[in-house]
């Protein structure tokens, strides 16, 4: 697929999370199948640029490319200053996001909180685009910020003309949050307008509802977010299922435990010893839900201090799993979308 001038191998997208999209899931998703990842969204504020989490999300090294980084903010010369520091330091592609939900977000005026200010959308986007020529901007959006004020329409138009070069939707509102169903026809809707890319999000979480949601929209591509967590051979099945109409076997046990141990260790070497064991406890609950017995393994896993107890936890739990030759067995939610609640 052609993108943004960049060839990937595939229209499948890995969603930015805050808290989630860090370096070493957005190489394991790619590893996985995943034809981009954005990372988590970095702050505009350049007092913050020297933090240790700043530092971290801007952490490019060794990555696949291209390199995709979402910033954040409400201010046009602190995102164009954003956007400069990022590509300075290995960005490819910037991204705005424009569709986070979550309050903390909102409240500064930044996120899906901008969509309420469509004269402000346009000076932000216009200044990211005009702060680093030659670095595609993307833009992640939702259909409004409230059912009786869908703007999707009219933030498309804005983004054509400031120079994004594609949008990404959520098919909800920001009032929505992660609630309801996802709104396809709206983005089918801004698809029929479009002059760029679009990219569908929200609730796909199957290689069917892969293949109906592009059916649906129209769309140029599909983003995937907390389907993937802890599931993120979830892009594999999902380019298999719509090269060939038919089904991967699902990952084994024992698989599902060599790519956990795998992210762990990336884990720790990323984030340090002390802070890899915390990150990993979400990651570690997210593989091993639907498994048998994981919900008492996971209660205990998360009262286990560091990273030596916490991998021979693991692998007591596969080992005694495979002893039993069980298979992957999932348990359906509703909640299978963009984030633990600061996605974009």
């Amino acid at each position: 697929m052609e993108f943004v001038g960049f060839t990937l191998k595939n229209n499948l997208f890995v969603a930015p999370m805050a808290g989630v999209t860090d370096r070493p899931f957005r190489q394991l998703c790619k590893k996985m199948g995943a034809g981009l990842a954005v990372s988590e969204m970095v702050t505009s504020n350049s007092l913050l640029y020297g933090s240790a989490k700043t530092q971290r999300r801007a952490n490019h090294d060794g990555e696949v490319e291209p390199v995709s980084v979402q910033i954040a903010g409400s201010i046009p010369a602190m995102m164009a200053d954003a956007a400069r520091h990022n590509v300075e330091r290995g960005a490819q592609i910037i991204d705005i996001n424009m569709g986070c939900p979550a309050k903390k977000i909102c409240n500064v005026m930044a996120g899906s909180a901008l969509l309420r200010d469509e004269p402000l959308v346009g000076r932000i986007l216009e200044a990211v685009v005009n702060a680093v020529p030659g670095t595609p901007v993307t833009l992640k959006i939702r259909t409004g910020w409230d059912k009786t004020n869908r703007n999707a329409l009219t933030i498309l138009k804005i983004a054509e003309q400031s120079g994004i070069r594609a949008l990404a939707m959520h098919g909800r509102t920001r009032a929505c949050g992660y609630t309801g169903q996802a709104e396809y026809e709206t983005i089918a809707t801004v698809k029929s307008e479009a002059r760029i890319p679009i990219i569908a999000n929200g609730d796909i979480t199957s290689p069917e509802k892969a293949r109906h949601v592009l059916e649906l929209t129209g769309a140029d591509a599909l983003m995937i977010g907390r389907a993937a967590q802890g599931r993120p051979w979830l892009f594999r099945e999902i380019e298999h299922f719509l090269k060939t109409g038919t089904h991967l076997m699902p990952p084994r046990v024992n698989e599902i435990h060599d790519i956990l141990l795998a992210h762990l260790e990336d884990l720790y070497e990323f984030y340090g010893i002390e802070t890899g064991v915390r990150v990993a406890r979400k990651h570690i609950s997210w593989y091993t839900r639907g498994l048998a017995g994981s919900a008492v393994f996971r209660h205990g896993m998360n009262q286990l201090p560091d990273s030596k107890r916490q991998q021979q936890a693991v692998n007591d739990f596969f080992f005694g799993l495979a002893e039993q030759n069980e298979h992957l067995y999932y348990i359906e939610t509703q909640n299978n979308d963009d984030s633990e609640g600061l996605a974009a």
